[in-house]
């Protein structure tokens, strides 16, 4: 009796017989082994489905990011008083400037495109030797070339405008402004046809039905702005350094500019985007905490189902401390499986999202993920291990405190009791 009182060793290899032996179904407790079931099912979803929703909203910051950057700069610059002639010396000081990887002169308006039908245009005129190296335009490139851009007279048009208007490389494409020469009749409309000479696909559906670029010449010209440029673009090597090198650039330009940057811009879009993502994140948690809930109410109904069991290891020397970790492993045991299961499933699906919405598009005849709506061709997904490191943890914390009060009550149960009332 000395050496039961001391008790066995903490986790014990009877503890942990006893409590996966509990977790197996028997005639008798099949439903405790259900809701057993069902909590490692609730966990487990949950883990998977945080998982691929916080992989896709990566995807979309990182997708949306890239692209936009890509193909509009990191900082901006603008005449702030006189009309911007002089922004081949802005553009030499602002190249000069540590950290500075491009510096483009743009002409951009909007205006009409047309065919047989019209479509709304962001024109852009670019330097041949800018646009090659801008990184959402040249990399992206589908059909036709940009070679002899500032000498072909033609432009360059997004994927899904050339849908839209029904062209294709060679076509014609009508350009047409409000604001066009002045006559004694006042101001008359401008517009003008260019053959179509490259179609980029930059991934980004509202780009690709946006934009139009024509040689920096021809659109000085075009939009009576000669000589003159409507926006300097910067690109920067380090875009977490930005605050830094917007400040050796505003030492370095020798004239009032106007600077912003993507941020300034684009903040609106992105703070909404990470709202979006902090909501999804607390609602789908409630999923994971409903199962832990289960946890709770399973353990609870096994402890009263086993009350006899635990009376006889109690008076065969059972500590409350041994009685308490027998309850705690088997709680565990759901939370840690349902976890580890989760963290596979969300894994695969993760890696496979785009598979997915193909897979589900086939089966249902519909389009889940409209480009017009969502902005991307394709659903993105990028998988942050600090993010699994999260959810898992977070998850199995839930689960382990789930065990705690069922596990209490089973060590505290009185043998003498137990025994009498069974």
């Amino acid at each position: 009796m000395m050496e039961a009182s001391k008790g066995t060793r903490p986790f014990a290899p009877f503890e942990w017989m006893i409590a996966l032996r509990y977790l197996r179904a028997r005639r008798k407790a099949s439903f405790v082994s259900v809701i057993a079931l069902f909590s490692f099912l609730g966990i487990a979803l949950g883990v998977a489905t945080l998982i691929v929703v916080m992989s896709v909203m990566n995807g979309f910051h990182k997708e949306l990011l890239g692209k936009i950057v890509g193909i509009n700069g990191h900082i901006f610059l603008q005449a702030a008083d006189t009309q911007f002639t002089d922004y081949d010396e802005v553009v030499r000081q602002v190249a000069a400037v540590q950290g500075v990887e491009l510096v483009i002169p743009l002409i951009e308006s909007p205006a009409a495109a047309s065919t047989t039908s019209m479509a709304f245009a962001l024109v852009r005129g670019i330097r041949e030797a800018d646009i090659k190296r801008l990184p959402g335009i040249a990399r992206n490139v589908k059909q036709g070339t940009l070679d002899g851009f500032d000498t072909a007279g033609g432009v360059a048009i997004g994927q899904r405008l050339a849908e839209n208007l029904g062209l294709r490389i060679g076509d014609k494409l009508k350009i047409l402004i409000a604001n066009g020469a002045q006559t004694p009749f006042g101001i008359t409309p401008r517009s003008k046809v260019y053959p179509v000479t490259a179609i980029f696909q930059i991934g980004m559906a509202e780009f690709d039905n946006l934009f139009v670029y024509m040689a920096l010449p021809e659109a000085q010209g075009f939009f009576n702005k000669d000589n003159q440029a409507s926006v300097v673009e910067i690109f920067v090597s380090r875009p977490e350094e930005l605050d830094a090198v917007k400040g050796k650039i505003d030492r370095a330009v020798m004239r009032p500019m106007i600077m912003t940057d993507w941020r300034e811009r684009n903040k609106t879009f992105f703070d909404a985007l990470n709202v979006e993502r902090n909501v999804m994140f607390v609602i789908l948690t409630l999923i994971v905490l409903v199962a832990a809930l289960n946890i709770v109410s399973g353990l609870i109904m096994l402890v009263k189902d086993k009350g006899r069991d635990i009376a006889i290891l109690r008076t065969m020397g059972a500590t409350q401390g041994g009685v308490m970790r027998i309850f705690l492993i088997t709680g565990a045991a759901i939370g840690v499986a349902g976890t580890l299961a989760g963290c596979l499933l969300g894994l695969i699906l993760a890696s496979n999202v785009e598979g997915v919405r193909q897979l589900l598009k086939w089966l249902f005849d519909a389009n889940l993920f409209p480009a017009e709506i969502y902005f991307l061709s394709r659903v993105p997904s990028v998988v942050d291990p600090g993010d699994v490191l999260a959810v898992a943890s977070m998850t199995l914390v839930l689960s382990l405190l789930a065990t705690i009060y069922p596990s209490w009550r089973a060590a505290k149960l009185d043998p003498v009791e137990a025994l009498r009332y069974e």
